[in-house]
């Protein structure tokens, strides 16, 4: 059983009142006592609640995390910036997967809430969330905006980011392009495919419905998507996948039907995981500082927890060719 503040008083003979006010370092407890105090609860392997201290202090030094998908290597990577940036301020955090499920996220702010974490951190699902219009701490959105009228963003300028995908396959030769994307209810995915328009119009390419093709934001729903347009006829020269892992699934559904990755399709994902930049797979791709919009967002957040106006950020994609898209010679 773990030691309480009650314990250290019995065995101190002193009032819990004065080991709670020891322990906090209060002006009006002498040194002296004070010592004797943090000497039994070290010796006493005392641990403090931090949700205790929190009424005390209106400080719990914890914050919330919460991410879509844990499998997706693009979201532990920007879960590494945040950690390692609020670790340098003693912070510490309650990481939470929503699985892109709506109702998954309103429980894990309303379970941070009662936590009292002192910010939250939200890459969110993508679904109008009434849970955020009902809170009164810190919040910052990474990767998407969440519509939340007191938040502030760390974002990629994902319109860019679909037109130089695009722009890139119709510049190698590629003219019949499809996008496979995410779902339609998230801002990252809309942008993406605004980007993907422009790049087409600007060559005077009309959209095709057939080559607009939008799931989930999974390698399964990318493969499913590609293969049934391929079983029905419907073959593209050039696809861009709205997140590497979509690309992933669409490299696998072309190779199964027999077609040549970059010669018959060439293919450009969005975000540049991990896994893409194997030699075996080394996906061109549109890249985003992960890391970086981390600890971007970590900072962000602790101005805002100081009482700081928060600023959003927008930054710039880059693409980067691989072997998946080739020079295209009629």
């Amino acid at each position: 059983m773990s030691t309480t503040i009650k314990d250290i008083a019995r065995k101190l003979n002193i009032s819990i009142a004065t080991v709670s006010k020891a322990l906090n370092d209060s002006y009006d407890i002498s040194d002296k006592t004070k010592k004797r105090v943090r000497e039994a609860a070290k010796e006493m392997n005392y641990k403090p609640n931090a949700i205790a201290q929190g009424l005390v202090t209106n400080k719990t030094n914890t914050i919330g995390l919460i991410i879509p998908d844990i499998t997706n290597p693009f979201y532990p990577e920007i879960a590494r910036g945040v950690e390692e940036e609020l670790n340098k301020y003693g912070y510490n955090i309650f990481l939470c997967n929503s699985n892109w499920e709506i109702k998954k996220e309103e429980k894990y702010i309303d379970l941070l809430v009662s936590k009292q974490v002192e910010g939250i951190i939200l890459a969110h699902s993508g679904v109008k969330n009434g849970s955020l219009e009902n809170i009164d701490i810190p919040i910052v959105s990474v990767a998407t905006k969440s519509g939340y009228k007191g938040e502030n963003f760390v974002v990629i300028d994902d319109k860019k980011g679909g037109y130089l995908a695009t722009k890139h396959l119709l510049d190698s030769g590629y003219k019949s392009i499809m996008f496979i994307g995410g779902q339609n209810t998230i801002e990252t995915n809309r942008m993406r495919f605004e980007g993907y328009k422009q790049a087409l119009m600007e060559q005077g390419i009309q959209l095709d419905e057939r080559l607009i093709k939008n799931g989930d934001f999974t390698k399964e729903s990318g493969y499913v998507l590609v293969k049934n347009s391929l079983k029905e006829g419907i073959i593209p020269t050039g696809i861009f996948g709205g997140t590497d892992m979509l690309a992933l699934g669409v490299m696998q559904a072309v190779r199964e039907c027999g077609l040549n990755i970059p010669e018959d399709i060439g293919i450009v994902g969005f975000d540049d995981i991990s896994f893409s930049q194997l030699p075996e797979i080394s996906l061109t791709t549109i890249a985003q500082p992960k890391y970086d919009m981390g600890v971007i967002s970590a900072k962000t957040l602790l101005d805002k927890i100081n009482k700081s106006k928060g600023k959003d950020t927008i930054l710039n994609p880059k693409l980067i060719i691989r072997k998946t898209t080739r020079k295209v010679y009629d």
